[in-house]
Formats: structure tokens, C-alpha cells, sequence
């Protein structure tokens, strides 16, 4: 058997240690190896102790958890999960915390009655597992909010496609940020709770040159917009006068997930001629993989994001494995090879131009 993964508890609240170490003591693959009430004492514990996993309250005396975090992140990467009641309030404070590099954020149990703390006992175990397998990494700074594109007003007759989970907040501004593909309309699928995922939305639309929306059902597409699906809620795309519209639906999940990147790659597979790419990015587990795997077959050209760039390697390495990515790229190269390979008058035909020289390519034979 491995060894249980070593977890360190920062909260500057005793009872509320107290409690984790005793939700956390039925899991025979998780261990408690300390224990720190400020980021000072934390400081020196990942020094002793080197813990696999810390996990993180926001509201702490001296320095505050997002503070702590952000240099961390900066001085000694380490896999951290943030566990606050100020994530339940502020969609912000949650989404500063992906952007710091957190892998998770949850939630304090707001109840202490057996069910609430079952609940939170295996949300807090499974991101811990989660967590202990990831890749964390210095995030890039946001960079300066650049021009939107010109005249994006026009009905999109051409989709592209991106779906991501863990990680996915801000691998999904990084690709953003450099996208220079005006003609298309862009969809999003990131797994994220129905608190946040508006906030996410206005974020991705101050750092891209994109018009990114929250999206509606019955919305048009439109060229140069990007369309984030709300949490809690399916999104599909079809056919609509002029072009394309969306639909919204809170149908039973799929993948345990809901919005599910398969449900939108499966809605696009009778549309394959005008989608000219799909993307998965980070996040655990195998949502989008099997819905990729279709998209390539109907011929629309496939990108995976490559596993050291992950944050946890679980879509895109399931559709690695199921054969489904034309590409496998980093993080940073996905902007540029679909610059160089989706041609505005070809939907997905290989241009002369070359992908980003800087990073090498990876190709998936058919």
C-alpha cells in the first residue's frame, strides 16, 4: 500500500482544526501531520514537516490565506486547498484563489448536523486526493486587457469548442488572453459551481479579446464572443435562423457533471462541417474525452492539452487515450497552433502557416 498523503491544517480556529483532523481520521489514505493557526507557524511547518497537501482558511490574523497563498505559490509551489465560509459568499475571494494557484476551493460545512459533515468530510478527502496528484505552478500575472476585436457583431456560422474542470479557470484566461481567431464564436465548459460562474465570466471578458458572455438560453451566437455555461445547467448548440443558438437545460448530469463538456461536444457533432476545433483542458476525471473521440471522427480538428502543463491530467489524458486529439500541446502553444491551423475561409484546414516554433508538437496519426 502507498503511503497516506500528508496533509497540513492551517486555520487559525482550534475547534475548526479540531474538526477536520477528526473528519479527516476515517480515511486511512489521508494523514494529519500538523497543525498551524496563522501563515507564520504554517511558514515553518512546510519547512519540517513537507506536507503534500496544505489546506487553507481564508480569514486569518497577521496574513490573510490568499496573501499566504500567493507566496507560496511563488517561493515553493506546494498543492493547496482552500476551505473557507468566505468562499460560499464571494465568487471574487474563489476565483482569486484558482488565480493564486489554489486546487480546489471548498466550503466549511455551514451545518454541523451528520450529514452535512459526511458531506464535506468526502468533498475535503476527494480534493485532497485530487490535489496530491496535481502539478501546481507559479500562475502567469493577468496580463494588461487588451482591444476587443473589431465589428464582432455578425452572426457566427463557425464554433469553437473548449471544455476544462480542475485547473481550468485559469488555463482557460491564459488560452483566452492570446486568441486571435475574431470569426469564430467560442463555448465554454468549465466545471464550476452556479455561484461563480457569472464572476468568471465578467473576469475572462476584462483579460480577452473576446466579448465573453455568461450564457442564456435561446442567446445567437455571435463572431469574437465567447459563451461561459452557467453552473447547474447544461449547454447545447443549435441550429437558429441566420446561425446558431444556444439551449440551456438542468437535465440529469453527465460525468457527475452538469454543465458536462461531453453534453456540448455531442450537441455539435451534426454541426461538425462549421465547428472548427475542440480543446480539453485540465481537470480531473473523463468528462469530454468520449465526446472528443466523436468530434474527431465527424473530422473536426482535436487539441488536448499536454500533461505537464496540467494542472491534473485526467480529461485530456483520457482522450489522449481514447485516441481522440489530432494535437497534444502545452498550455501556451494551444493559441497559436489554431491560429496556424484554423483558416477563416477552411473551417479546420491546415494553413501554410506553422504552429508556435517554440514549442514542439505533438500529432495523434488518424
Amino acid at each position: 500500500m502507498s503511503a497516506p498523503i500528508r496533509v497540513l491544517l492551517v486555520d487559525d480556529s482550534a475547534a475548526m482544526r479540531a474538526l477536520l483532523r477528526e473528519l479527516l481520521a476515517d480515511y486511512s489514505d489521508i494523514a494529519v501531520v500538523g497543525e498551524a493557526a496563522d501563515a507564520y507557524a504554517a511558514r515553518e511547518m512546510i519547512k519540517a514537516l513537507d506536507p503534500q497537501v496544505v489546506v487553507l482558511d481564508v480569514e486569518m490574523p497577521r496574513m490573510n490565506g490568499l496573501a499566504f497563498l500567493e507566496n507560496l505559490m511563488r517561493l515553493r509551489p506546494t498543492p493547496v486547498v482552500m476551505f473557507s465560509s468566505l468562499t460560499a459568499r464571494g465568487a471574487q475571494t474563489t476565483l482569486q484563489a484558482f488565480a493564486l494557484g489554489a486546487v480546489e476551493v471548498l466550503q466549511k460545512p455551514a451545518s454541523t448536523d451528520d450529514a452535512a459533515l459526511r458531506a464535506a468530510a468526502e468533498s475535503l478527502a476527494a480534493a485532497l486526493r485530487m490535489a496530491a496528484r496535481s502539478r501546481p505552478r507559479m500562475r502567469k500575472a493577468p496580463p494588461v486587457a487588451p482591444g476587443k476585436f473589431a465589428g464582432a457583431v455578425a452572426s457566427a456560422r463557425r464554433v469553437c469548442l473548449i471544455g476544462a474542470s480542475t485547473g481550468g479557470t485559469e488555463a482557460i484566461r491564459e488560452l483566452l488572453a492570446e486568441w486571435a481567431l475574431p470569426d469564430l464564436a467560442v463555448l465554454i465548459v468549465q466545471h464550476i459551481p452556479a455561484a461563480f460562474s457569472a464572476s468568471f465570466a465578467e473576469r475572462l471578458d476584462r483579460t480577452s479579446p473576446l466579448f465573453v458572455r455568461h450564457a442564456v438560453d435561446g442567446q445567437a451566437l455571435q463572431a469574437g464572443h465567447a459563451y461561459v455555461a452557467p453552473g447547474g445547467w447544461h449547454m447545447r448548440v443549435a441550429r437558429a435562423a441566420g446561425g446558431y443558438a444556444l439551449q440551456l437545460d438542468e437535465s440529469l448530469p453527465v460525468n457527475r457533471h452538469r454543465p458536462s463538456v461531453d453534453v456540448l461536444f455531442d450537441s455539435v457533432v451534426p454541426l461538425a462541417q462549421d465547428c472548427a476545433a475542440a480543446v480539453l483542458l485540465t481537470g480531473m476525471g473523463n468528462d469530454g474525452a468520449e465526446g472528443m473521440a466523436r468530434l474527431r471522427a465527424a473530422g473536426v480538428h482535436t487539441v488536448a492539452q499536454d500533461e505537464a502543463t496540467s494542472v491534473v491530467w485526467g480529461m485530456p489524458g483520457a482522450a489522449v487515450r481514447l485516441d481522440a486529439a489530432d494535437a497534444v500541446l502545452p498550455l501556451g502553444a494551444i493559441a497559436g497552433h489554431l491560429r496556424g491551423t484554423v483558416r477563416p475561409d477552411n473551417v479546420g484546414a491546415a494553413s501554410s502557416r506553422r504552429p508556435d516554433s517554440r514549442y514542439p508538437e505533438v500529432r495523434i496519426p488518424r
